[in-house]
């Protein structure tokens, strides 16, 4: 689990706006920062083993697509 808050509240709330909510709770909001914030990092986990794989240190936007994709994201 991601202790403190990379992902702010406020752009939590725009973002389930977005996705059509009228009204957002303050605790829909913390929940859904943290499971993003736990899904950035194990794809971001993954990313660095596939480039590590492909012989890089640097991770790229491909990396980060199939870390996704093997995620169903």
């Amino acid at each position: 689990m991601v202790k403190g808050g990379e992902i702010s509240s406020a752009a939590v709330r725009r973002l389930i706006r977005k996705g059509g909510a009228g009204r957002v709770g303050g605790d829909a909001a913390k929940e859904l920062r943290k499971v993003i914030e736990e899904l950035a990092v194990i794809i971001g986990k993954e990313s660095i083993e596939m480039a590590k794989h492909a012989g890089r240190t640097t991770v790229r936007a491909e990396d980060i697509r199939l870390a996704a994709k093997r995620h169903q994201l």
